[in-house]
């Protein structure tokens, strides 16, 4: 039965909580991205999140637990067998992986992929490697458009990352040289989730910046997801930031293009003031891509604190049949060795006017637990995975 009209998920793009039993096996020791925050940041400024009960799912030295918390909260195993964007998405909706998207973080693109490129799109590639956007730009940018060459570069995802300058470049040849990439990449020895085009304009360094004319060619998901079954019962699929491109479109019935996190947010209360009937799916990515990969523990406290103060903002829009979870897609912790993610559990925090809240519900076996809890509050049936609580919820906690 729906209680439910409209849920929100919304997630803190690698906000781990702490190590998984099973980290040492994805290269990771003794990681904690929320954790280690706070052990050198001392006391957040985050105390709609402690309301939510964030801290009584992970107490720090600094700060207390609150005593009456006013969500549901638990956190999450990753039961697929990655710690990247789309396996923490995928398994959101239902999707377990059991073989990992391909990465190239360490080594780059091997030489025969690089050639077969190169051969195709008639361009020199330079950089094939591990960078960020920005950074990748102000070393290689200039050399890019002396030679017309074409930037090449990856990251802790299963992704390649296509530059050129829209000047030089011209955007209808830069979407031409992805799609042969994508065409490229389907082998399954180079197999990667997605292929990114990065236009940027500017002549030098310093000047650099990229545009909003980015396109994606994302993997499709391998099978029906939660929100299939969602966009197949009628219901709206709202997608704010990269969960369109996550997706490649599947299940969504509009897509909104974020610039920023703080753009997202604001997207995301616009969502709220419309008359839905559905799922809002947000991704706030600049906690992993600004400071987690970049290792910044001052400026990911920073981030957290920015979007606790716009958390009331948000809930005061929200209505009594509304509901919001607020989750993370995997780990960053920006004290750990290298740039990659971190395989750790992720809190998940349920709240709306409905439900009194203070429960915990502890730890549950899968990040699909989120999607079938969504299904089950919309009054949706489906054969995906994952355990829905929308039943405890009910039970337990309506006011």
């Amino acid at each position: 039965m729906e209680k439910y009209k409209r849920i929100f998920v919304i997630v803190l793009d690698s906000l781990g909580i702490g190590e998984m039993p099973d980290a040492a096996r994805f290269g990771d020791h003794d990681v904690d991205t929320f954790g280690h925050i706070c052990d050198i940041v001392g006391t957040l400024n985050i105390p709609n999140l402690k309301k939510l009960g964030l801290l009584n799912l992970h107490p720090t030295k600094e700060m207390e637990e609150e005593k009456h918390p006013i969500a549901y909260y638990t956190r999450l195993k990753e039961t697929s067998n990655g710690k990247d964007t789309m396996t923490g998405h995928w398994e959101m909706m239902g999707l377990k992986i059991e073989k990992p998207f391909l990465t190239f973080t360490d080594t780059g693109f091997p030489p025969e992929l690089i050639h077969e490129l190169e051969e195709r799109c008639g361009k020199k590639v330079i950089g094939n490697k591990c960078a960020s956007g920005t950074q990748i730009l102000d070393e290689l940018g200039e050399e890019e458009i002396k030679n017309s060459s074409m930037i090449v570069y990856t990251s802790a995802d299963s992704v390649m990352q296509i530059c050129g300058n829209e000047e030089t470049f011209d955007l209808k040849n830069l979407y031409r040289c992805c799609e042969i990439a994508r065409e490229l990449t389907m082998k399954n020895e180079w197999k990667v989730g997605r292929i990114i085009a990065r236009p940027y304009v500017g002549k030098k360094k310093g000047e650099f910046v990229r545009t909003s004319n980015r396109r994606d060619y994302a993997l499709k998901p391998f099978s029906r997801t939660a929100l299939n079954a969602l966009k197949d019962e009628g219901f709206d699929v709202i997608s704010v930031g990269k969960i369109n491109d996550i997706f490649c479109g599947e299940g969504i019935t509009k897509a909104y293009h974020s610039e920023s996190s703080v753009h997202g947010m604001q997207q995301t209360v616009d969502v709220c003031k419309e008359d839905f009937h559905g799922l809002c799916f947000t991704n706030l990515v600049d906690f992993d891509m600004l400071y987690g990969h970049r290792r910044n523990v001052q400026g990911y406290a920073a981030a957290l604190s920015e979007f606790d103060a716009w958390l009331p903002c948000f809930i005061e829009q929200m209505r009594e049949n509304d509901a919001l979870i607020i989750t993370a897609d995997h780990g960053c912790d920006p004290c750990a060795a290298g740039t990659d993610h971190t395989r750790e559990y992720v809190p998940m925090l349920i709240y709306s006017q409905s439900l009194l809240g203070g429960v915990n519900l502890h730890t549950r076996e899968s990040f699909a637990d989120i999607g079938a809890t969504v299904l089950g509050l919309l009054g949706v049936k489906s054969e995906i995975d994952g355990r829905s609580f929308a039943p405890l919820l009910y039970k337990d906690g309506q006011k």
